[in-house]
């Protein structure tokens, strides 16, 4: 199992979460995604529905309703912790923790927990998300959405990890702003500073079969294994 976490939102964790899971697929190994908590829900006739929860609830091999992949979905797409105070409701540790045991149950061969925002996300109360992480010593994989001021947030967010207790099974560098200058050389200095496995580098794709062929996720089996 692997917690899924990036330098900031909107950085590609469902969609890397997604790649990871489709080669765990082809090699046919069972996964399971859960994304705990999301905000910027559509009510729909079914309930609130989220679009990367979705993504993870559609890339499980194993049948999972919808509840199961996402025990906290909230309407607004504001901070999760904004958005329950806003909803009358609590994000409580204890209930994504059941959620996540629930899931450990189906004993898939990879289950992938995708964070919301970026590590330090406050989920309430003074409690973070990564409290859950630690709770359960899950390895972290972390997602550094390319653009500017990337090295910083990568820097800061793999330090804090660490302290954390946890470690980084791998980190991808995913191409999020096509504008982005001297490309190459922050890609350089990013696995110069990050001292985790290199999973890859992806381009600008729009799907995760193809964003599949830029991902080398060895050390993350080899992870597995150790685990």
């Amino acid at each position: 199992m692997f917690f899924v976490t990036g330098t900031d939102t909107e950085v590609g964790k469902t969609f890397i979460s997604r790649t990871i899971m489709h080669i765990y697929e082809q090699k046919r190994k069972t996964c399971v995604g859960y994304k705990p908590v999301a905000s910027g829900c559509v009510l729909t006739s079914s309930g609130l529905r989220n679009e990367d929860a979705l993504c993870l609830q559609d890339a499980s091999t194993i049948n999972l309703t919808y509840d199961e992949v996402n025990p906290f979905p909230f309407q607004e797409a504001v901070a999760p912790h904004l958005a329950a105070q806003r909803a009358g409701r609590e994000i409580c540790l204890q209930g994504v923790a059941d959620g996540y045991e629930r899931l450990l149950k189906k004993q898939a061969d990879l289950t992938i927990v995708e964070g919301a925002g970026g590590w330090r996300l406050p989920i309430g109360n003074k409690r973070f998300m990564s409290e859950f992480v630690k709770q359960y010593d899950i390895p972290v994989v972390l997602v550094v959405g390319v653009r500017l001021g990337c090295i910083n947030h990568a820097c800061m967010t793999a330090e804090i990890i660490k302290q954390d207790g946890l470690k980084i099974a791998g980190w991808v560098a995913n191409h999020v702003d096509a504008e982005m200058p001297f490309l190459t050389e922050n890609i350089k200095t990013l696995r110069e500073h990050l001292d985790a496995p290199f999973l890859g580098e992806v381009p600008l794709v729009k799907s995760p079969k193809e964003a599949a062929a830029y991902l080398d996720i060895t050390p993350l089996l080899q992870f597995d294994m150790v685990a």
